[in-house]
C-alpha cells in the first residue's frame, strides 16, 4: 500500500512539473531533502531514480515556458562557475582519476538543477514558496526525529532518510540546525494560524531531533544556531526564558550516555575519534602546502592519509588547492556580506520588512552550515548552494522593488513640486491682477 501512495505521489510530481516549470523546482527540491521514495518498502519504487526523472520533466518544461527570466546580474555566478571549471581542471590532475571523474559527475548533477531555479523563479512569491518548501522538506523529517527521541527518552540516534546528503546522524543534526532558521522565517512571513502553530511545534522537535543525532558537532552547531537566532528575536524577554526551560528540561530527559559523549568535546586530547580527525586536517594542510594549486582532485583523501576529511574546509583546499578554496569561501563570506547590507538599503521602507526577515533567517542558516561545516565534509552539499542561490534571487527582487519605490517617491516628489509651483503662480497672479496702475 505504501509503495502505491509513494508511485502516485512521484506521478503527481511529474505532472505538476510538465504543467508548471518552476513547481518543478519546488518538486526537485522535495526529492533533494525528503527523499520521499525512500519511504516505500523496497522493490521498484524505492529504486526508481525519481529525481531524475523529475529534472528531466523541469528541463522540458523550462524550455518550452514562456515564464522564464534572464540569470541574475550577480557576481556570483561567474564566482560559481570559475569553482565550477576549477574542479574539472583538479580533476584532470587527480590521483584516482576513476573516483574523482565519479565524484564530479555526482557534483555536476548537484549544481544543474540551480540554473533552472535562477531561471523559473521569477518572482518574491515563488521564493517565498521555494524557502518553505525546503523547510517544509527537512522540517517533516526533523519533527518526525523529534517525536521519535522524545517518545524513546533520548537514548536512540536519528538519522535523516535514505538516498539524501544528510542520512549519517551528523549530517542529519546539522542540516537541521540550518533549517530551523527557515522555520522561523516562514512562522514570521506566514498569517495562517493553524501553520503558525505547526511551526511552533516543528521547532522545538527539530531541536530534539538534533540532540538525539547524539552529534558533539551537532550540539556546538546548536549553541551557534540559538545564539544567532537570539540575536535577531524582537521578543528576547519571552524566547530566552523559553530557552532557559528548553535546556533544562533536556537536560533531565537525556540519557547520562549522552552526556558522556558530549563531555568527550573538552578532553578531545583523550578521544581517538577527535585525535584522528586533527591528523586528517594536519595532513590534508602539508599536502596542500606542497600541491597548492591542484589539491589532490576529488576523492584524495584515499591517497594523502587515512580516513575522510571530516571538515567541509579541509576537503575544499586539500582535494583542489588554495585557489578553489578562495573562490569557495568568496561565495560564501560575499553571500553573508549581502545578506548583511541589503536589509539596511531597506530599513525603515513601508512594505519592505519582508528583506530583513528573509536575509537575517538566511544569513543564520549559513552561518550553521559554517559552524557544522567545520567537523563535517560537507563541501559539495546541495542545501549550502541552495542557500546561495536563493540569497542571489533575495537581492535581485529586493533591489528592484527598492527601485521602484524610489522611483515612486521621486514620482510623487516631482508631482507634489508641480503642484506647489502652480500654486504659486496662481497666487502671484492673482497678487499682480489686483494692483492698479493709474
Amino acid at each position: 500500500m505504501r509503495d502505491i501512495v509513494v508511485l502516485i505521489f512521484i506521478g503527481g510530481c511529474l505532472v505538476a512539473s510538465l504543467r508548471c516549470a518552476w513547481h518543478g523546482v519546488l518538486v526537485l527540491a522535495i526529492f533533494s531533502y525528503m527523499n520521499p521514495h525512500a519511504f516505500a518498502w523496497g522493490g521498484f519504487v524505492q529504486t526508481f531514480p525519481a529525481f531524475q526523472t523529475l529534472f528531466f520533466a523541469v528541463v522540458f518544461a523550462a524550455l518550452i515556458s514562456k515564464e522564464k527570466q534572464a540569470l541574475p546580474k550577480d557576481w556570483r555566478l561567474p564566482v560559481f562557475l570559475l569553482l565550477w571549471l576549477y574542479f574539472f581542471f583538479t580533476t584532470t590532475q587527480a590521483y584516482h582519476p576513476s573516483l574523482a571523474w565519479d565524484k564530479l559527475w555526482l557534483v555536476t548533477k548537484i549544481y544543474l538543477p540551480y540554473v533552472f531555479t535562477l531561471l523559473l523563479i521569477n518572482t518574491r512569491e515563488k521564493t517565498y514558496y521555494l524557502i518553505i518548501t525546503v523547510a517544509a522538506s527537512i522540517g517533516l523529517i526533523a519533527a518526525k526525529g523529534g517525536i521519535f527521541a522524545i517518545t524513546h527518552g533520548f537514548s536512540a540516534r536519528v538519522y535523516g532518510p535514505n538516498g539524501t546528503q544528510f542520512y549519517d546522524n551528523n549530517q542529519f543534526a546539522l542540516a537541521v540546525l540550518i533549517n530551523v532558521p527557515l522555520l522561523i522565517l516562514w512562522y514570521r512571513e506566514t498569517k495562517n494560524k493553524w501553520i503558525r502553530w505547526a511551526l511552533m511545534a516543528a521547532i522545538p522537535l527539530s531541536f530534539a531531533s538534533s540532540l538525539s543525532s547524539w552529534s558533539r558537532g551537532g550540539l556546538l552547531t546548536m549553541i551557534v544556531v540559538t545564539l544567532v537566532i537570539l540575536w535577531h528575536s524582537k521578543r528576547k524577554y519571552l524566547i530566552a526564558p523559553l530557552m532557559v526551560i528548553g535546556i533544562v528540561a533536556a537536560s533531565y530527559a537525556l540519557p547520562d550516555e549522552w552526556f558522556g559523549r558530549m563531555q568527550t568535546i573538552e578532553t578531545y586530547e583523550e578521544d581517538e575519534s577527535a585525535l584522528g580527525r586533527i591528523e586528517v586536517w594536519r595532513d590534508g594542510w602539508n599536502h596542500t602546502l606542497k600541491h597548492p594549486f591542484i589539491g589532490a582532485g576529488f576523492e584524495g583523501w584515499h591517497y594523502v592519509t587515512k580516513r575522510e576529511w571530516h571538515s567541509a574546509y579541509v576537503e575544499i583546499f586539500a582535494e583542489h588547492g588554495f585557489v578553489a578554496f578562495a573562490i569557495w569561501m568568496s561565495l560564501i563570506i560575499g553571500t553573508l556580506v549581502s545578506l548583511t547590507r541589503l536589509p539596511r538599503l531597506t530599513k525603515g521602507i513601508e512594505g519592505m520588512e519582508w528583506v530583513g526577515n528573509y536575509c537575517y533567517m538566511i544569513r543564520a542558516s549559513i552561518i550553521a552550515y559554517m559552524a557544522g561545516g567545520t567537523f563535517l565534509g560537507l563541501a559539495y552539499w546541495d542545501l549550502l548552494y541552495h542557500l546561495i542561490f536563493i540569497s542571489v534571487l533575495v537581492k535581485q527582487f529586493a533591489l528592484k522593488e527598492l527601485s521602484e519605490h524610489t522611483a515612486a517617491q521621486s514620482s510623487g516628489d516631482l508631482k507634489s513640486s508641480r503642484k506647489r509651483s502652480t500654486s504659486f503662480v496662481r497666487k502671484s497672479n492673482l497678487s499682480y491682477g489686483s494692483v492698479r496702475y493709474d
